[in-house]
């Protein structure tokens, strides 16, 4: 019996040329789904003018079989009954000869793909550290197709030889430290070519279309672009991607890092100004924090612990804080820092993604949409952000153990006298019956004491405690406390009250604790390896739509015009600090106190 084109070992990329094609369930094996590719055949070799008037002309139908032959059918003669007649002329719509030619070879391969990645802005320190590491680590584990080839993009002059001796000095064989790595990244750089050519030309990106063909061999070709560019040329970049090197046969997509714009007016251009060349599914808008494990394992340790689910209201929590911290300052991208600052840099876009996810309301499915509209009815249910929700900081010069540690606006690429906060700490309340009255406590800041990513949910004191007198004045101390460390040294720990051992009456706090590396083995992949899987596999669960987009900025925006239009002066705290002082009046005026400033952390 003769197929169109499909083969039940084909792999789960989808041969459309809309990306909409994707699998639409993000449950555990949503990998697996596959797609035939009949759509695209369809469309491609059958004329979209085919009338319904009785056609004499004895045309001929092309169908694939199983072993990839090819079949024709021939149209009826004038005496056969009119239905039959215009069941068979509907089949026998022949292509032209080329598009004939075509179809045979699209037959010949058709339990074949290949998905070609361009790096675009492959020479920048993004590239280098982080997406050519992940594709490779991606590679190891067998994680990327059977057919697949790596473009690096531009304007750099480079060749093959040189671009793959830049990749090969960032990579590691890290992987479970398993054998063979070197022979593994040898097998992976044949895989890697580059084109050199500028953003905004489409001739360069029409040659670059033509290398890929010559890769991609006649088989359905995937092409996905990561844009590891400045913002600012993304839009040229799409258009010529779009115009000259889009899939022919296949889907196209595109991963577009941030910032994705500085306010509401400039992220609704952008995404205005993409949508020109892109469908909206088309559109990967990456926030690497959302495929770090600890965010990711969020919702399971909420929707699958019957403990967590009854407490995550406003009933017995009484303050969540968002926690990011790192203990180095711009080091010579105070340039690039001073353009965004401290908010739209860690808190618009990482901080409010993990909120969105921390405070929805359980989703119909673990499909991307589902999950995407419950983190979109959080974000517009938050109450605008005001000046007095808001204080910000700005690191100066320190000196401790005899080494002087520089200012912010010592980086030499720092405009003198700038007022762009380098810390920042915000009070947001979201407006519904859920956590109606919960203080979320975002904290994030540049050369501060340590470094550190953590979700901290602080619990009510126990109503009535018969042990209040043994934790004294200081309720605080016997209050539970779940924290989630997203980076260094990934742990899940809840601080609980228990009895000392001995005959007196002495309490005590502890940690029932899951730390990762002591648990689990194998090593925890890189967020940036999950996320190109995803965007591979059109899994969008972990990337954000444009409605998230325009509801996080609308939350943010205000205050943002406020500070820079009263030009509101940072207070300033010492390199290697805990941050400025303000921040613990802005927790206190919410009557709570920040949990990372205890003994236990």
């Amino acid at each position: 019996m003769s197929t169109i084109c499909s083969s039940p070992h084909s792999r789960s990329y989808s041969s459309s040329p809309s990306s909409s094609a994707y699998p639409t369930s993000s449950s555990t094996n949503y990998r697996h789904h596959r797609v035939a590719p009949f759509s695209v055949f369809f469309r491609r070799f059958v004329p979209t003018n085919v009338s319904l008037q009785s056609n004499r002309k004895a045309w001929f139908s092309v169908l694939c079989l199983q072993d990839g032959a090819m079949s024709t059918t021939v149209a009826p003669v004038e005496s056969e009954s009119p239905i039959k007649k215009l069941k068979d002329e509907l089949l026998s719509v022949s292509p032209p000869k080329e598009e004939f030619e075509e179809g045979a070879e699209f037959c010949k391969n058709k339990d074949k793909s290949t998905v070609s990645i361009t790096v675009v802005g492959a020479s920048g320190d993004l590239a280098k550290k982080k997406i050519f590491p992940a594709l490779f680590a991606l590679y190891y584990e067998s994680y990327l197709p059977e057919h697949f080839t790596i473009f690096g993009y531009a304007r750099s002059k480079m060749t093959d030889a040189e671009l793959r001796n830049m990749v090969s000095r960032t990579l590691t064989c890290r992987i479970d430290k398993r054998e063979n790595c070197d022979e593994k990244m040898d097998q992976f750089l044949k895989r890697c070519f580059y084109h050199c050519g500028q953003y905004d030309l489409q001739q360069h990106f029409a040659e670059l279309d033509k290398k890929l063909k010559e890769h991609e061999g006649g088989r359905v070709s995937n092409r996905l672009f990561y844009l590891s560019i400045p913002p600012n040329i993304f839009i040229d970049a799409v258009r010529c991607a779009s115009v000259s090197a889009s899939a022919a046969n296949g889907w196209t997509r595109v991963i577009v890092e941030k910032p994705f714009g500085r306010d509401s007016e400039s992220s609704a251009a952008l995404t205005k100004a993409l949508k020109q060349y892109l469908e909206e599914d088309q559109i990967f808008r990456i926030d690497h924090y959302l495929g770090k494990e600890l965010v990711e394992n969020l919702s399971v340790l909420r929707f699958s612990n019957l403990i967590f689910e009854p407490l995550w209201s406003r009933q017995y929590i009484r303050s969540v804080q968002l926690i990011f911290s790192e203990d180095f300052g711009t080091e010579g991208r105070g340039g690039y820092f001073d353009n965004y600052g401290i908010i739209r840099d860690i808190m618009q876009n990482h901080l409010l993604q993990i909120l969105a996810l921390f405070a929805m309301e359980t989703p119909v499915s673990l499909d991307a949409e589902d999950i995407r509209n419950e983190k979109v009815k959080v974000l517009r249910s938050m109450r605008p952000l005001r000046l007095e929700d808001v204080v910000i900081g700005q690191y100066r010069s320190h000196t401790k153990g005899g080494v002087t540690y520089p200012a912010y606006t010592d980086d030499k690429t720092v405009p003198p006298g700038s007022l762009t906060p380098t810390f920042a700490a915000a009070a947001l309340f979201i407006n519904n019956a859920r956590w109606d009255g919960v203080p979320f406590l975002m904290k994030a800041g540049k050369a501060l004491h340590n470094k550190r990513a953590e979700i901290r949910v602080q619990f009510r004191h126990v109503p009535g405690n018969l042990y209040n007198r043994n934790f004294g004045t200081d309720l605080d101390q016997a209050t539970n406390e779940l924290v989630i460390r997203v980076q260094p040294d990934e742990a899940i720990y809840l601080k609980i009250n228990n009895k000392v051992p001995g005959l007196g009456m002495r309490l005590d706090r502890s940690n029932l604790n899951l730390l990762y590396a002591a648990r689990y083995s194998k090593e925890i992949p890189d967020a940036y390896e999950r996320l190109l899987l995803d965007a591979i596999e059109g899994e969008r669960r972990l990337f954000i739509r444009s409605d998230e987009l325009d509801a996080a900025w609308s939350l943010f925006t205000p205050v943002l015009k406020e500070l820079e239009e009263k030009r509101i002066i940072p207070e300033y705290y010492p390199y290697g600090s805990r941050g400025p002082v303000g921040a613990h009046y802005l927790a206190a005026r919410c009557n709570v106190r920040w949990g990372d400033l205890g003994l236990e952390q």
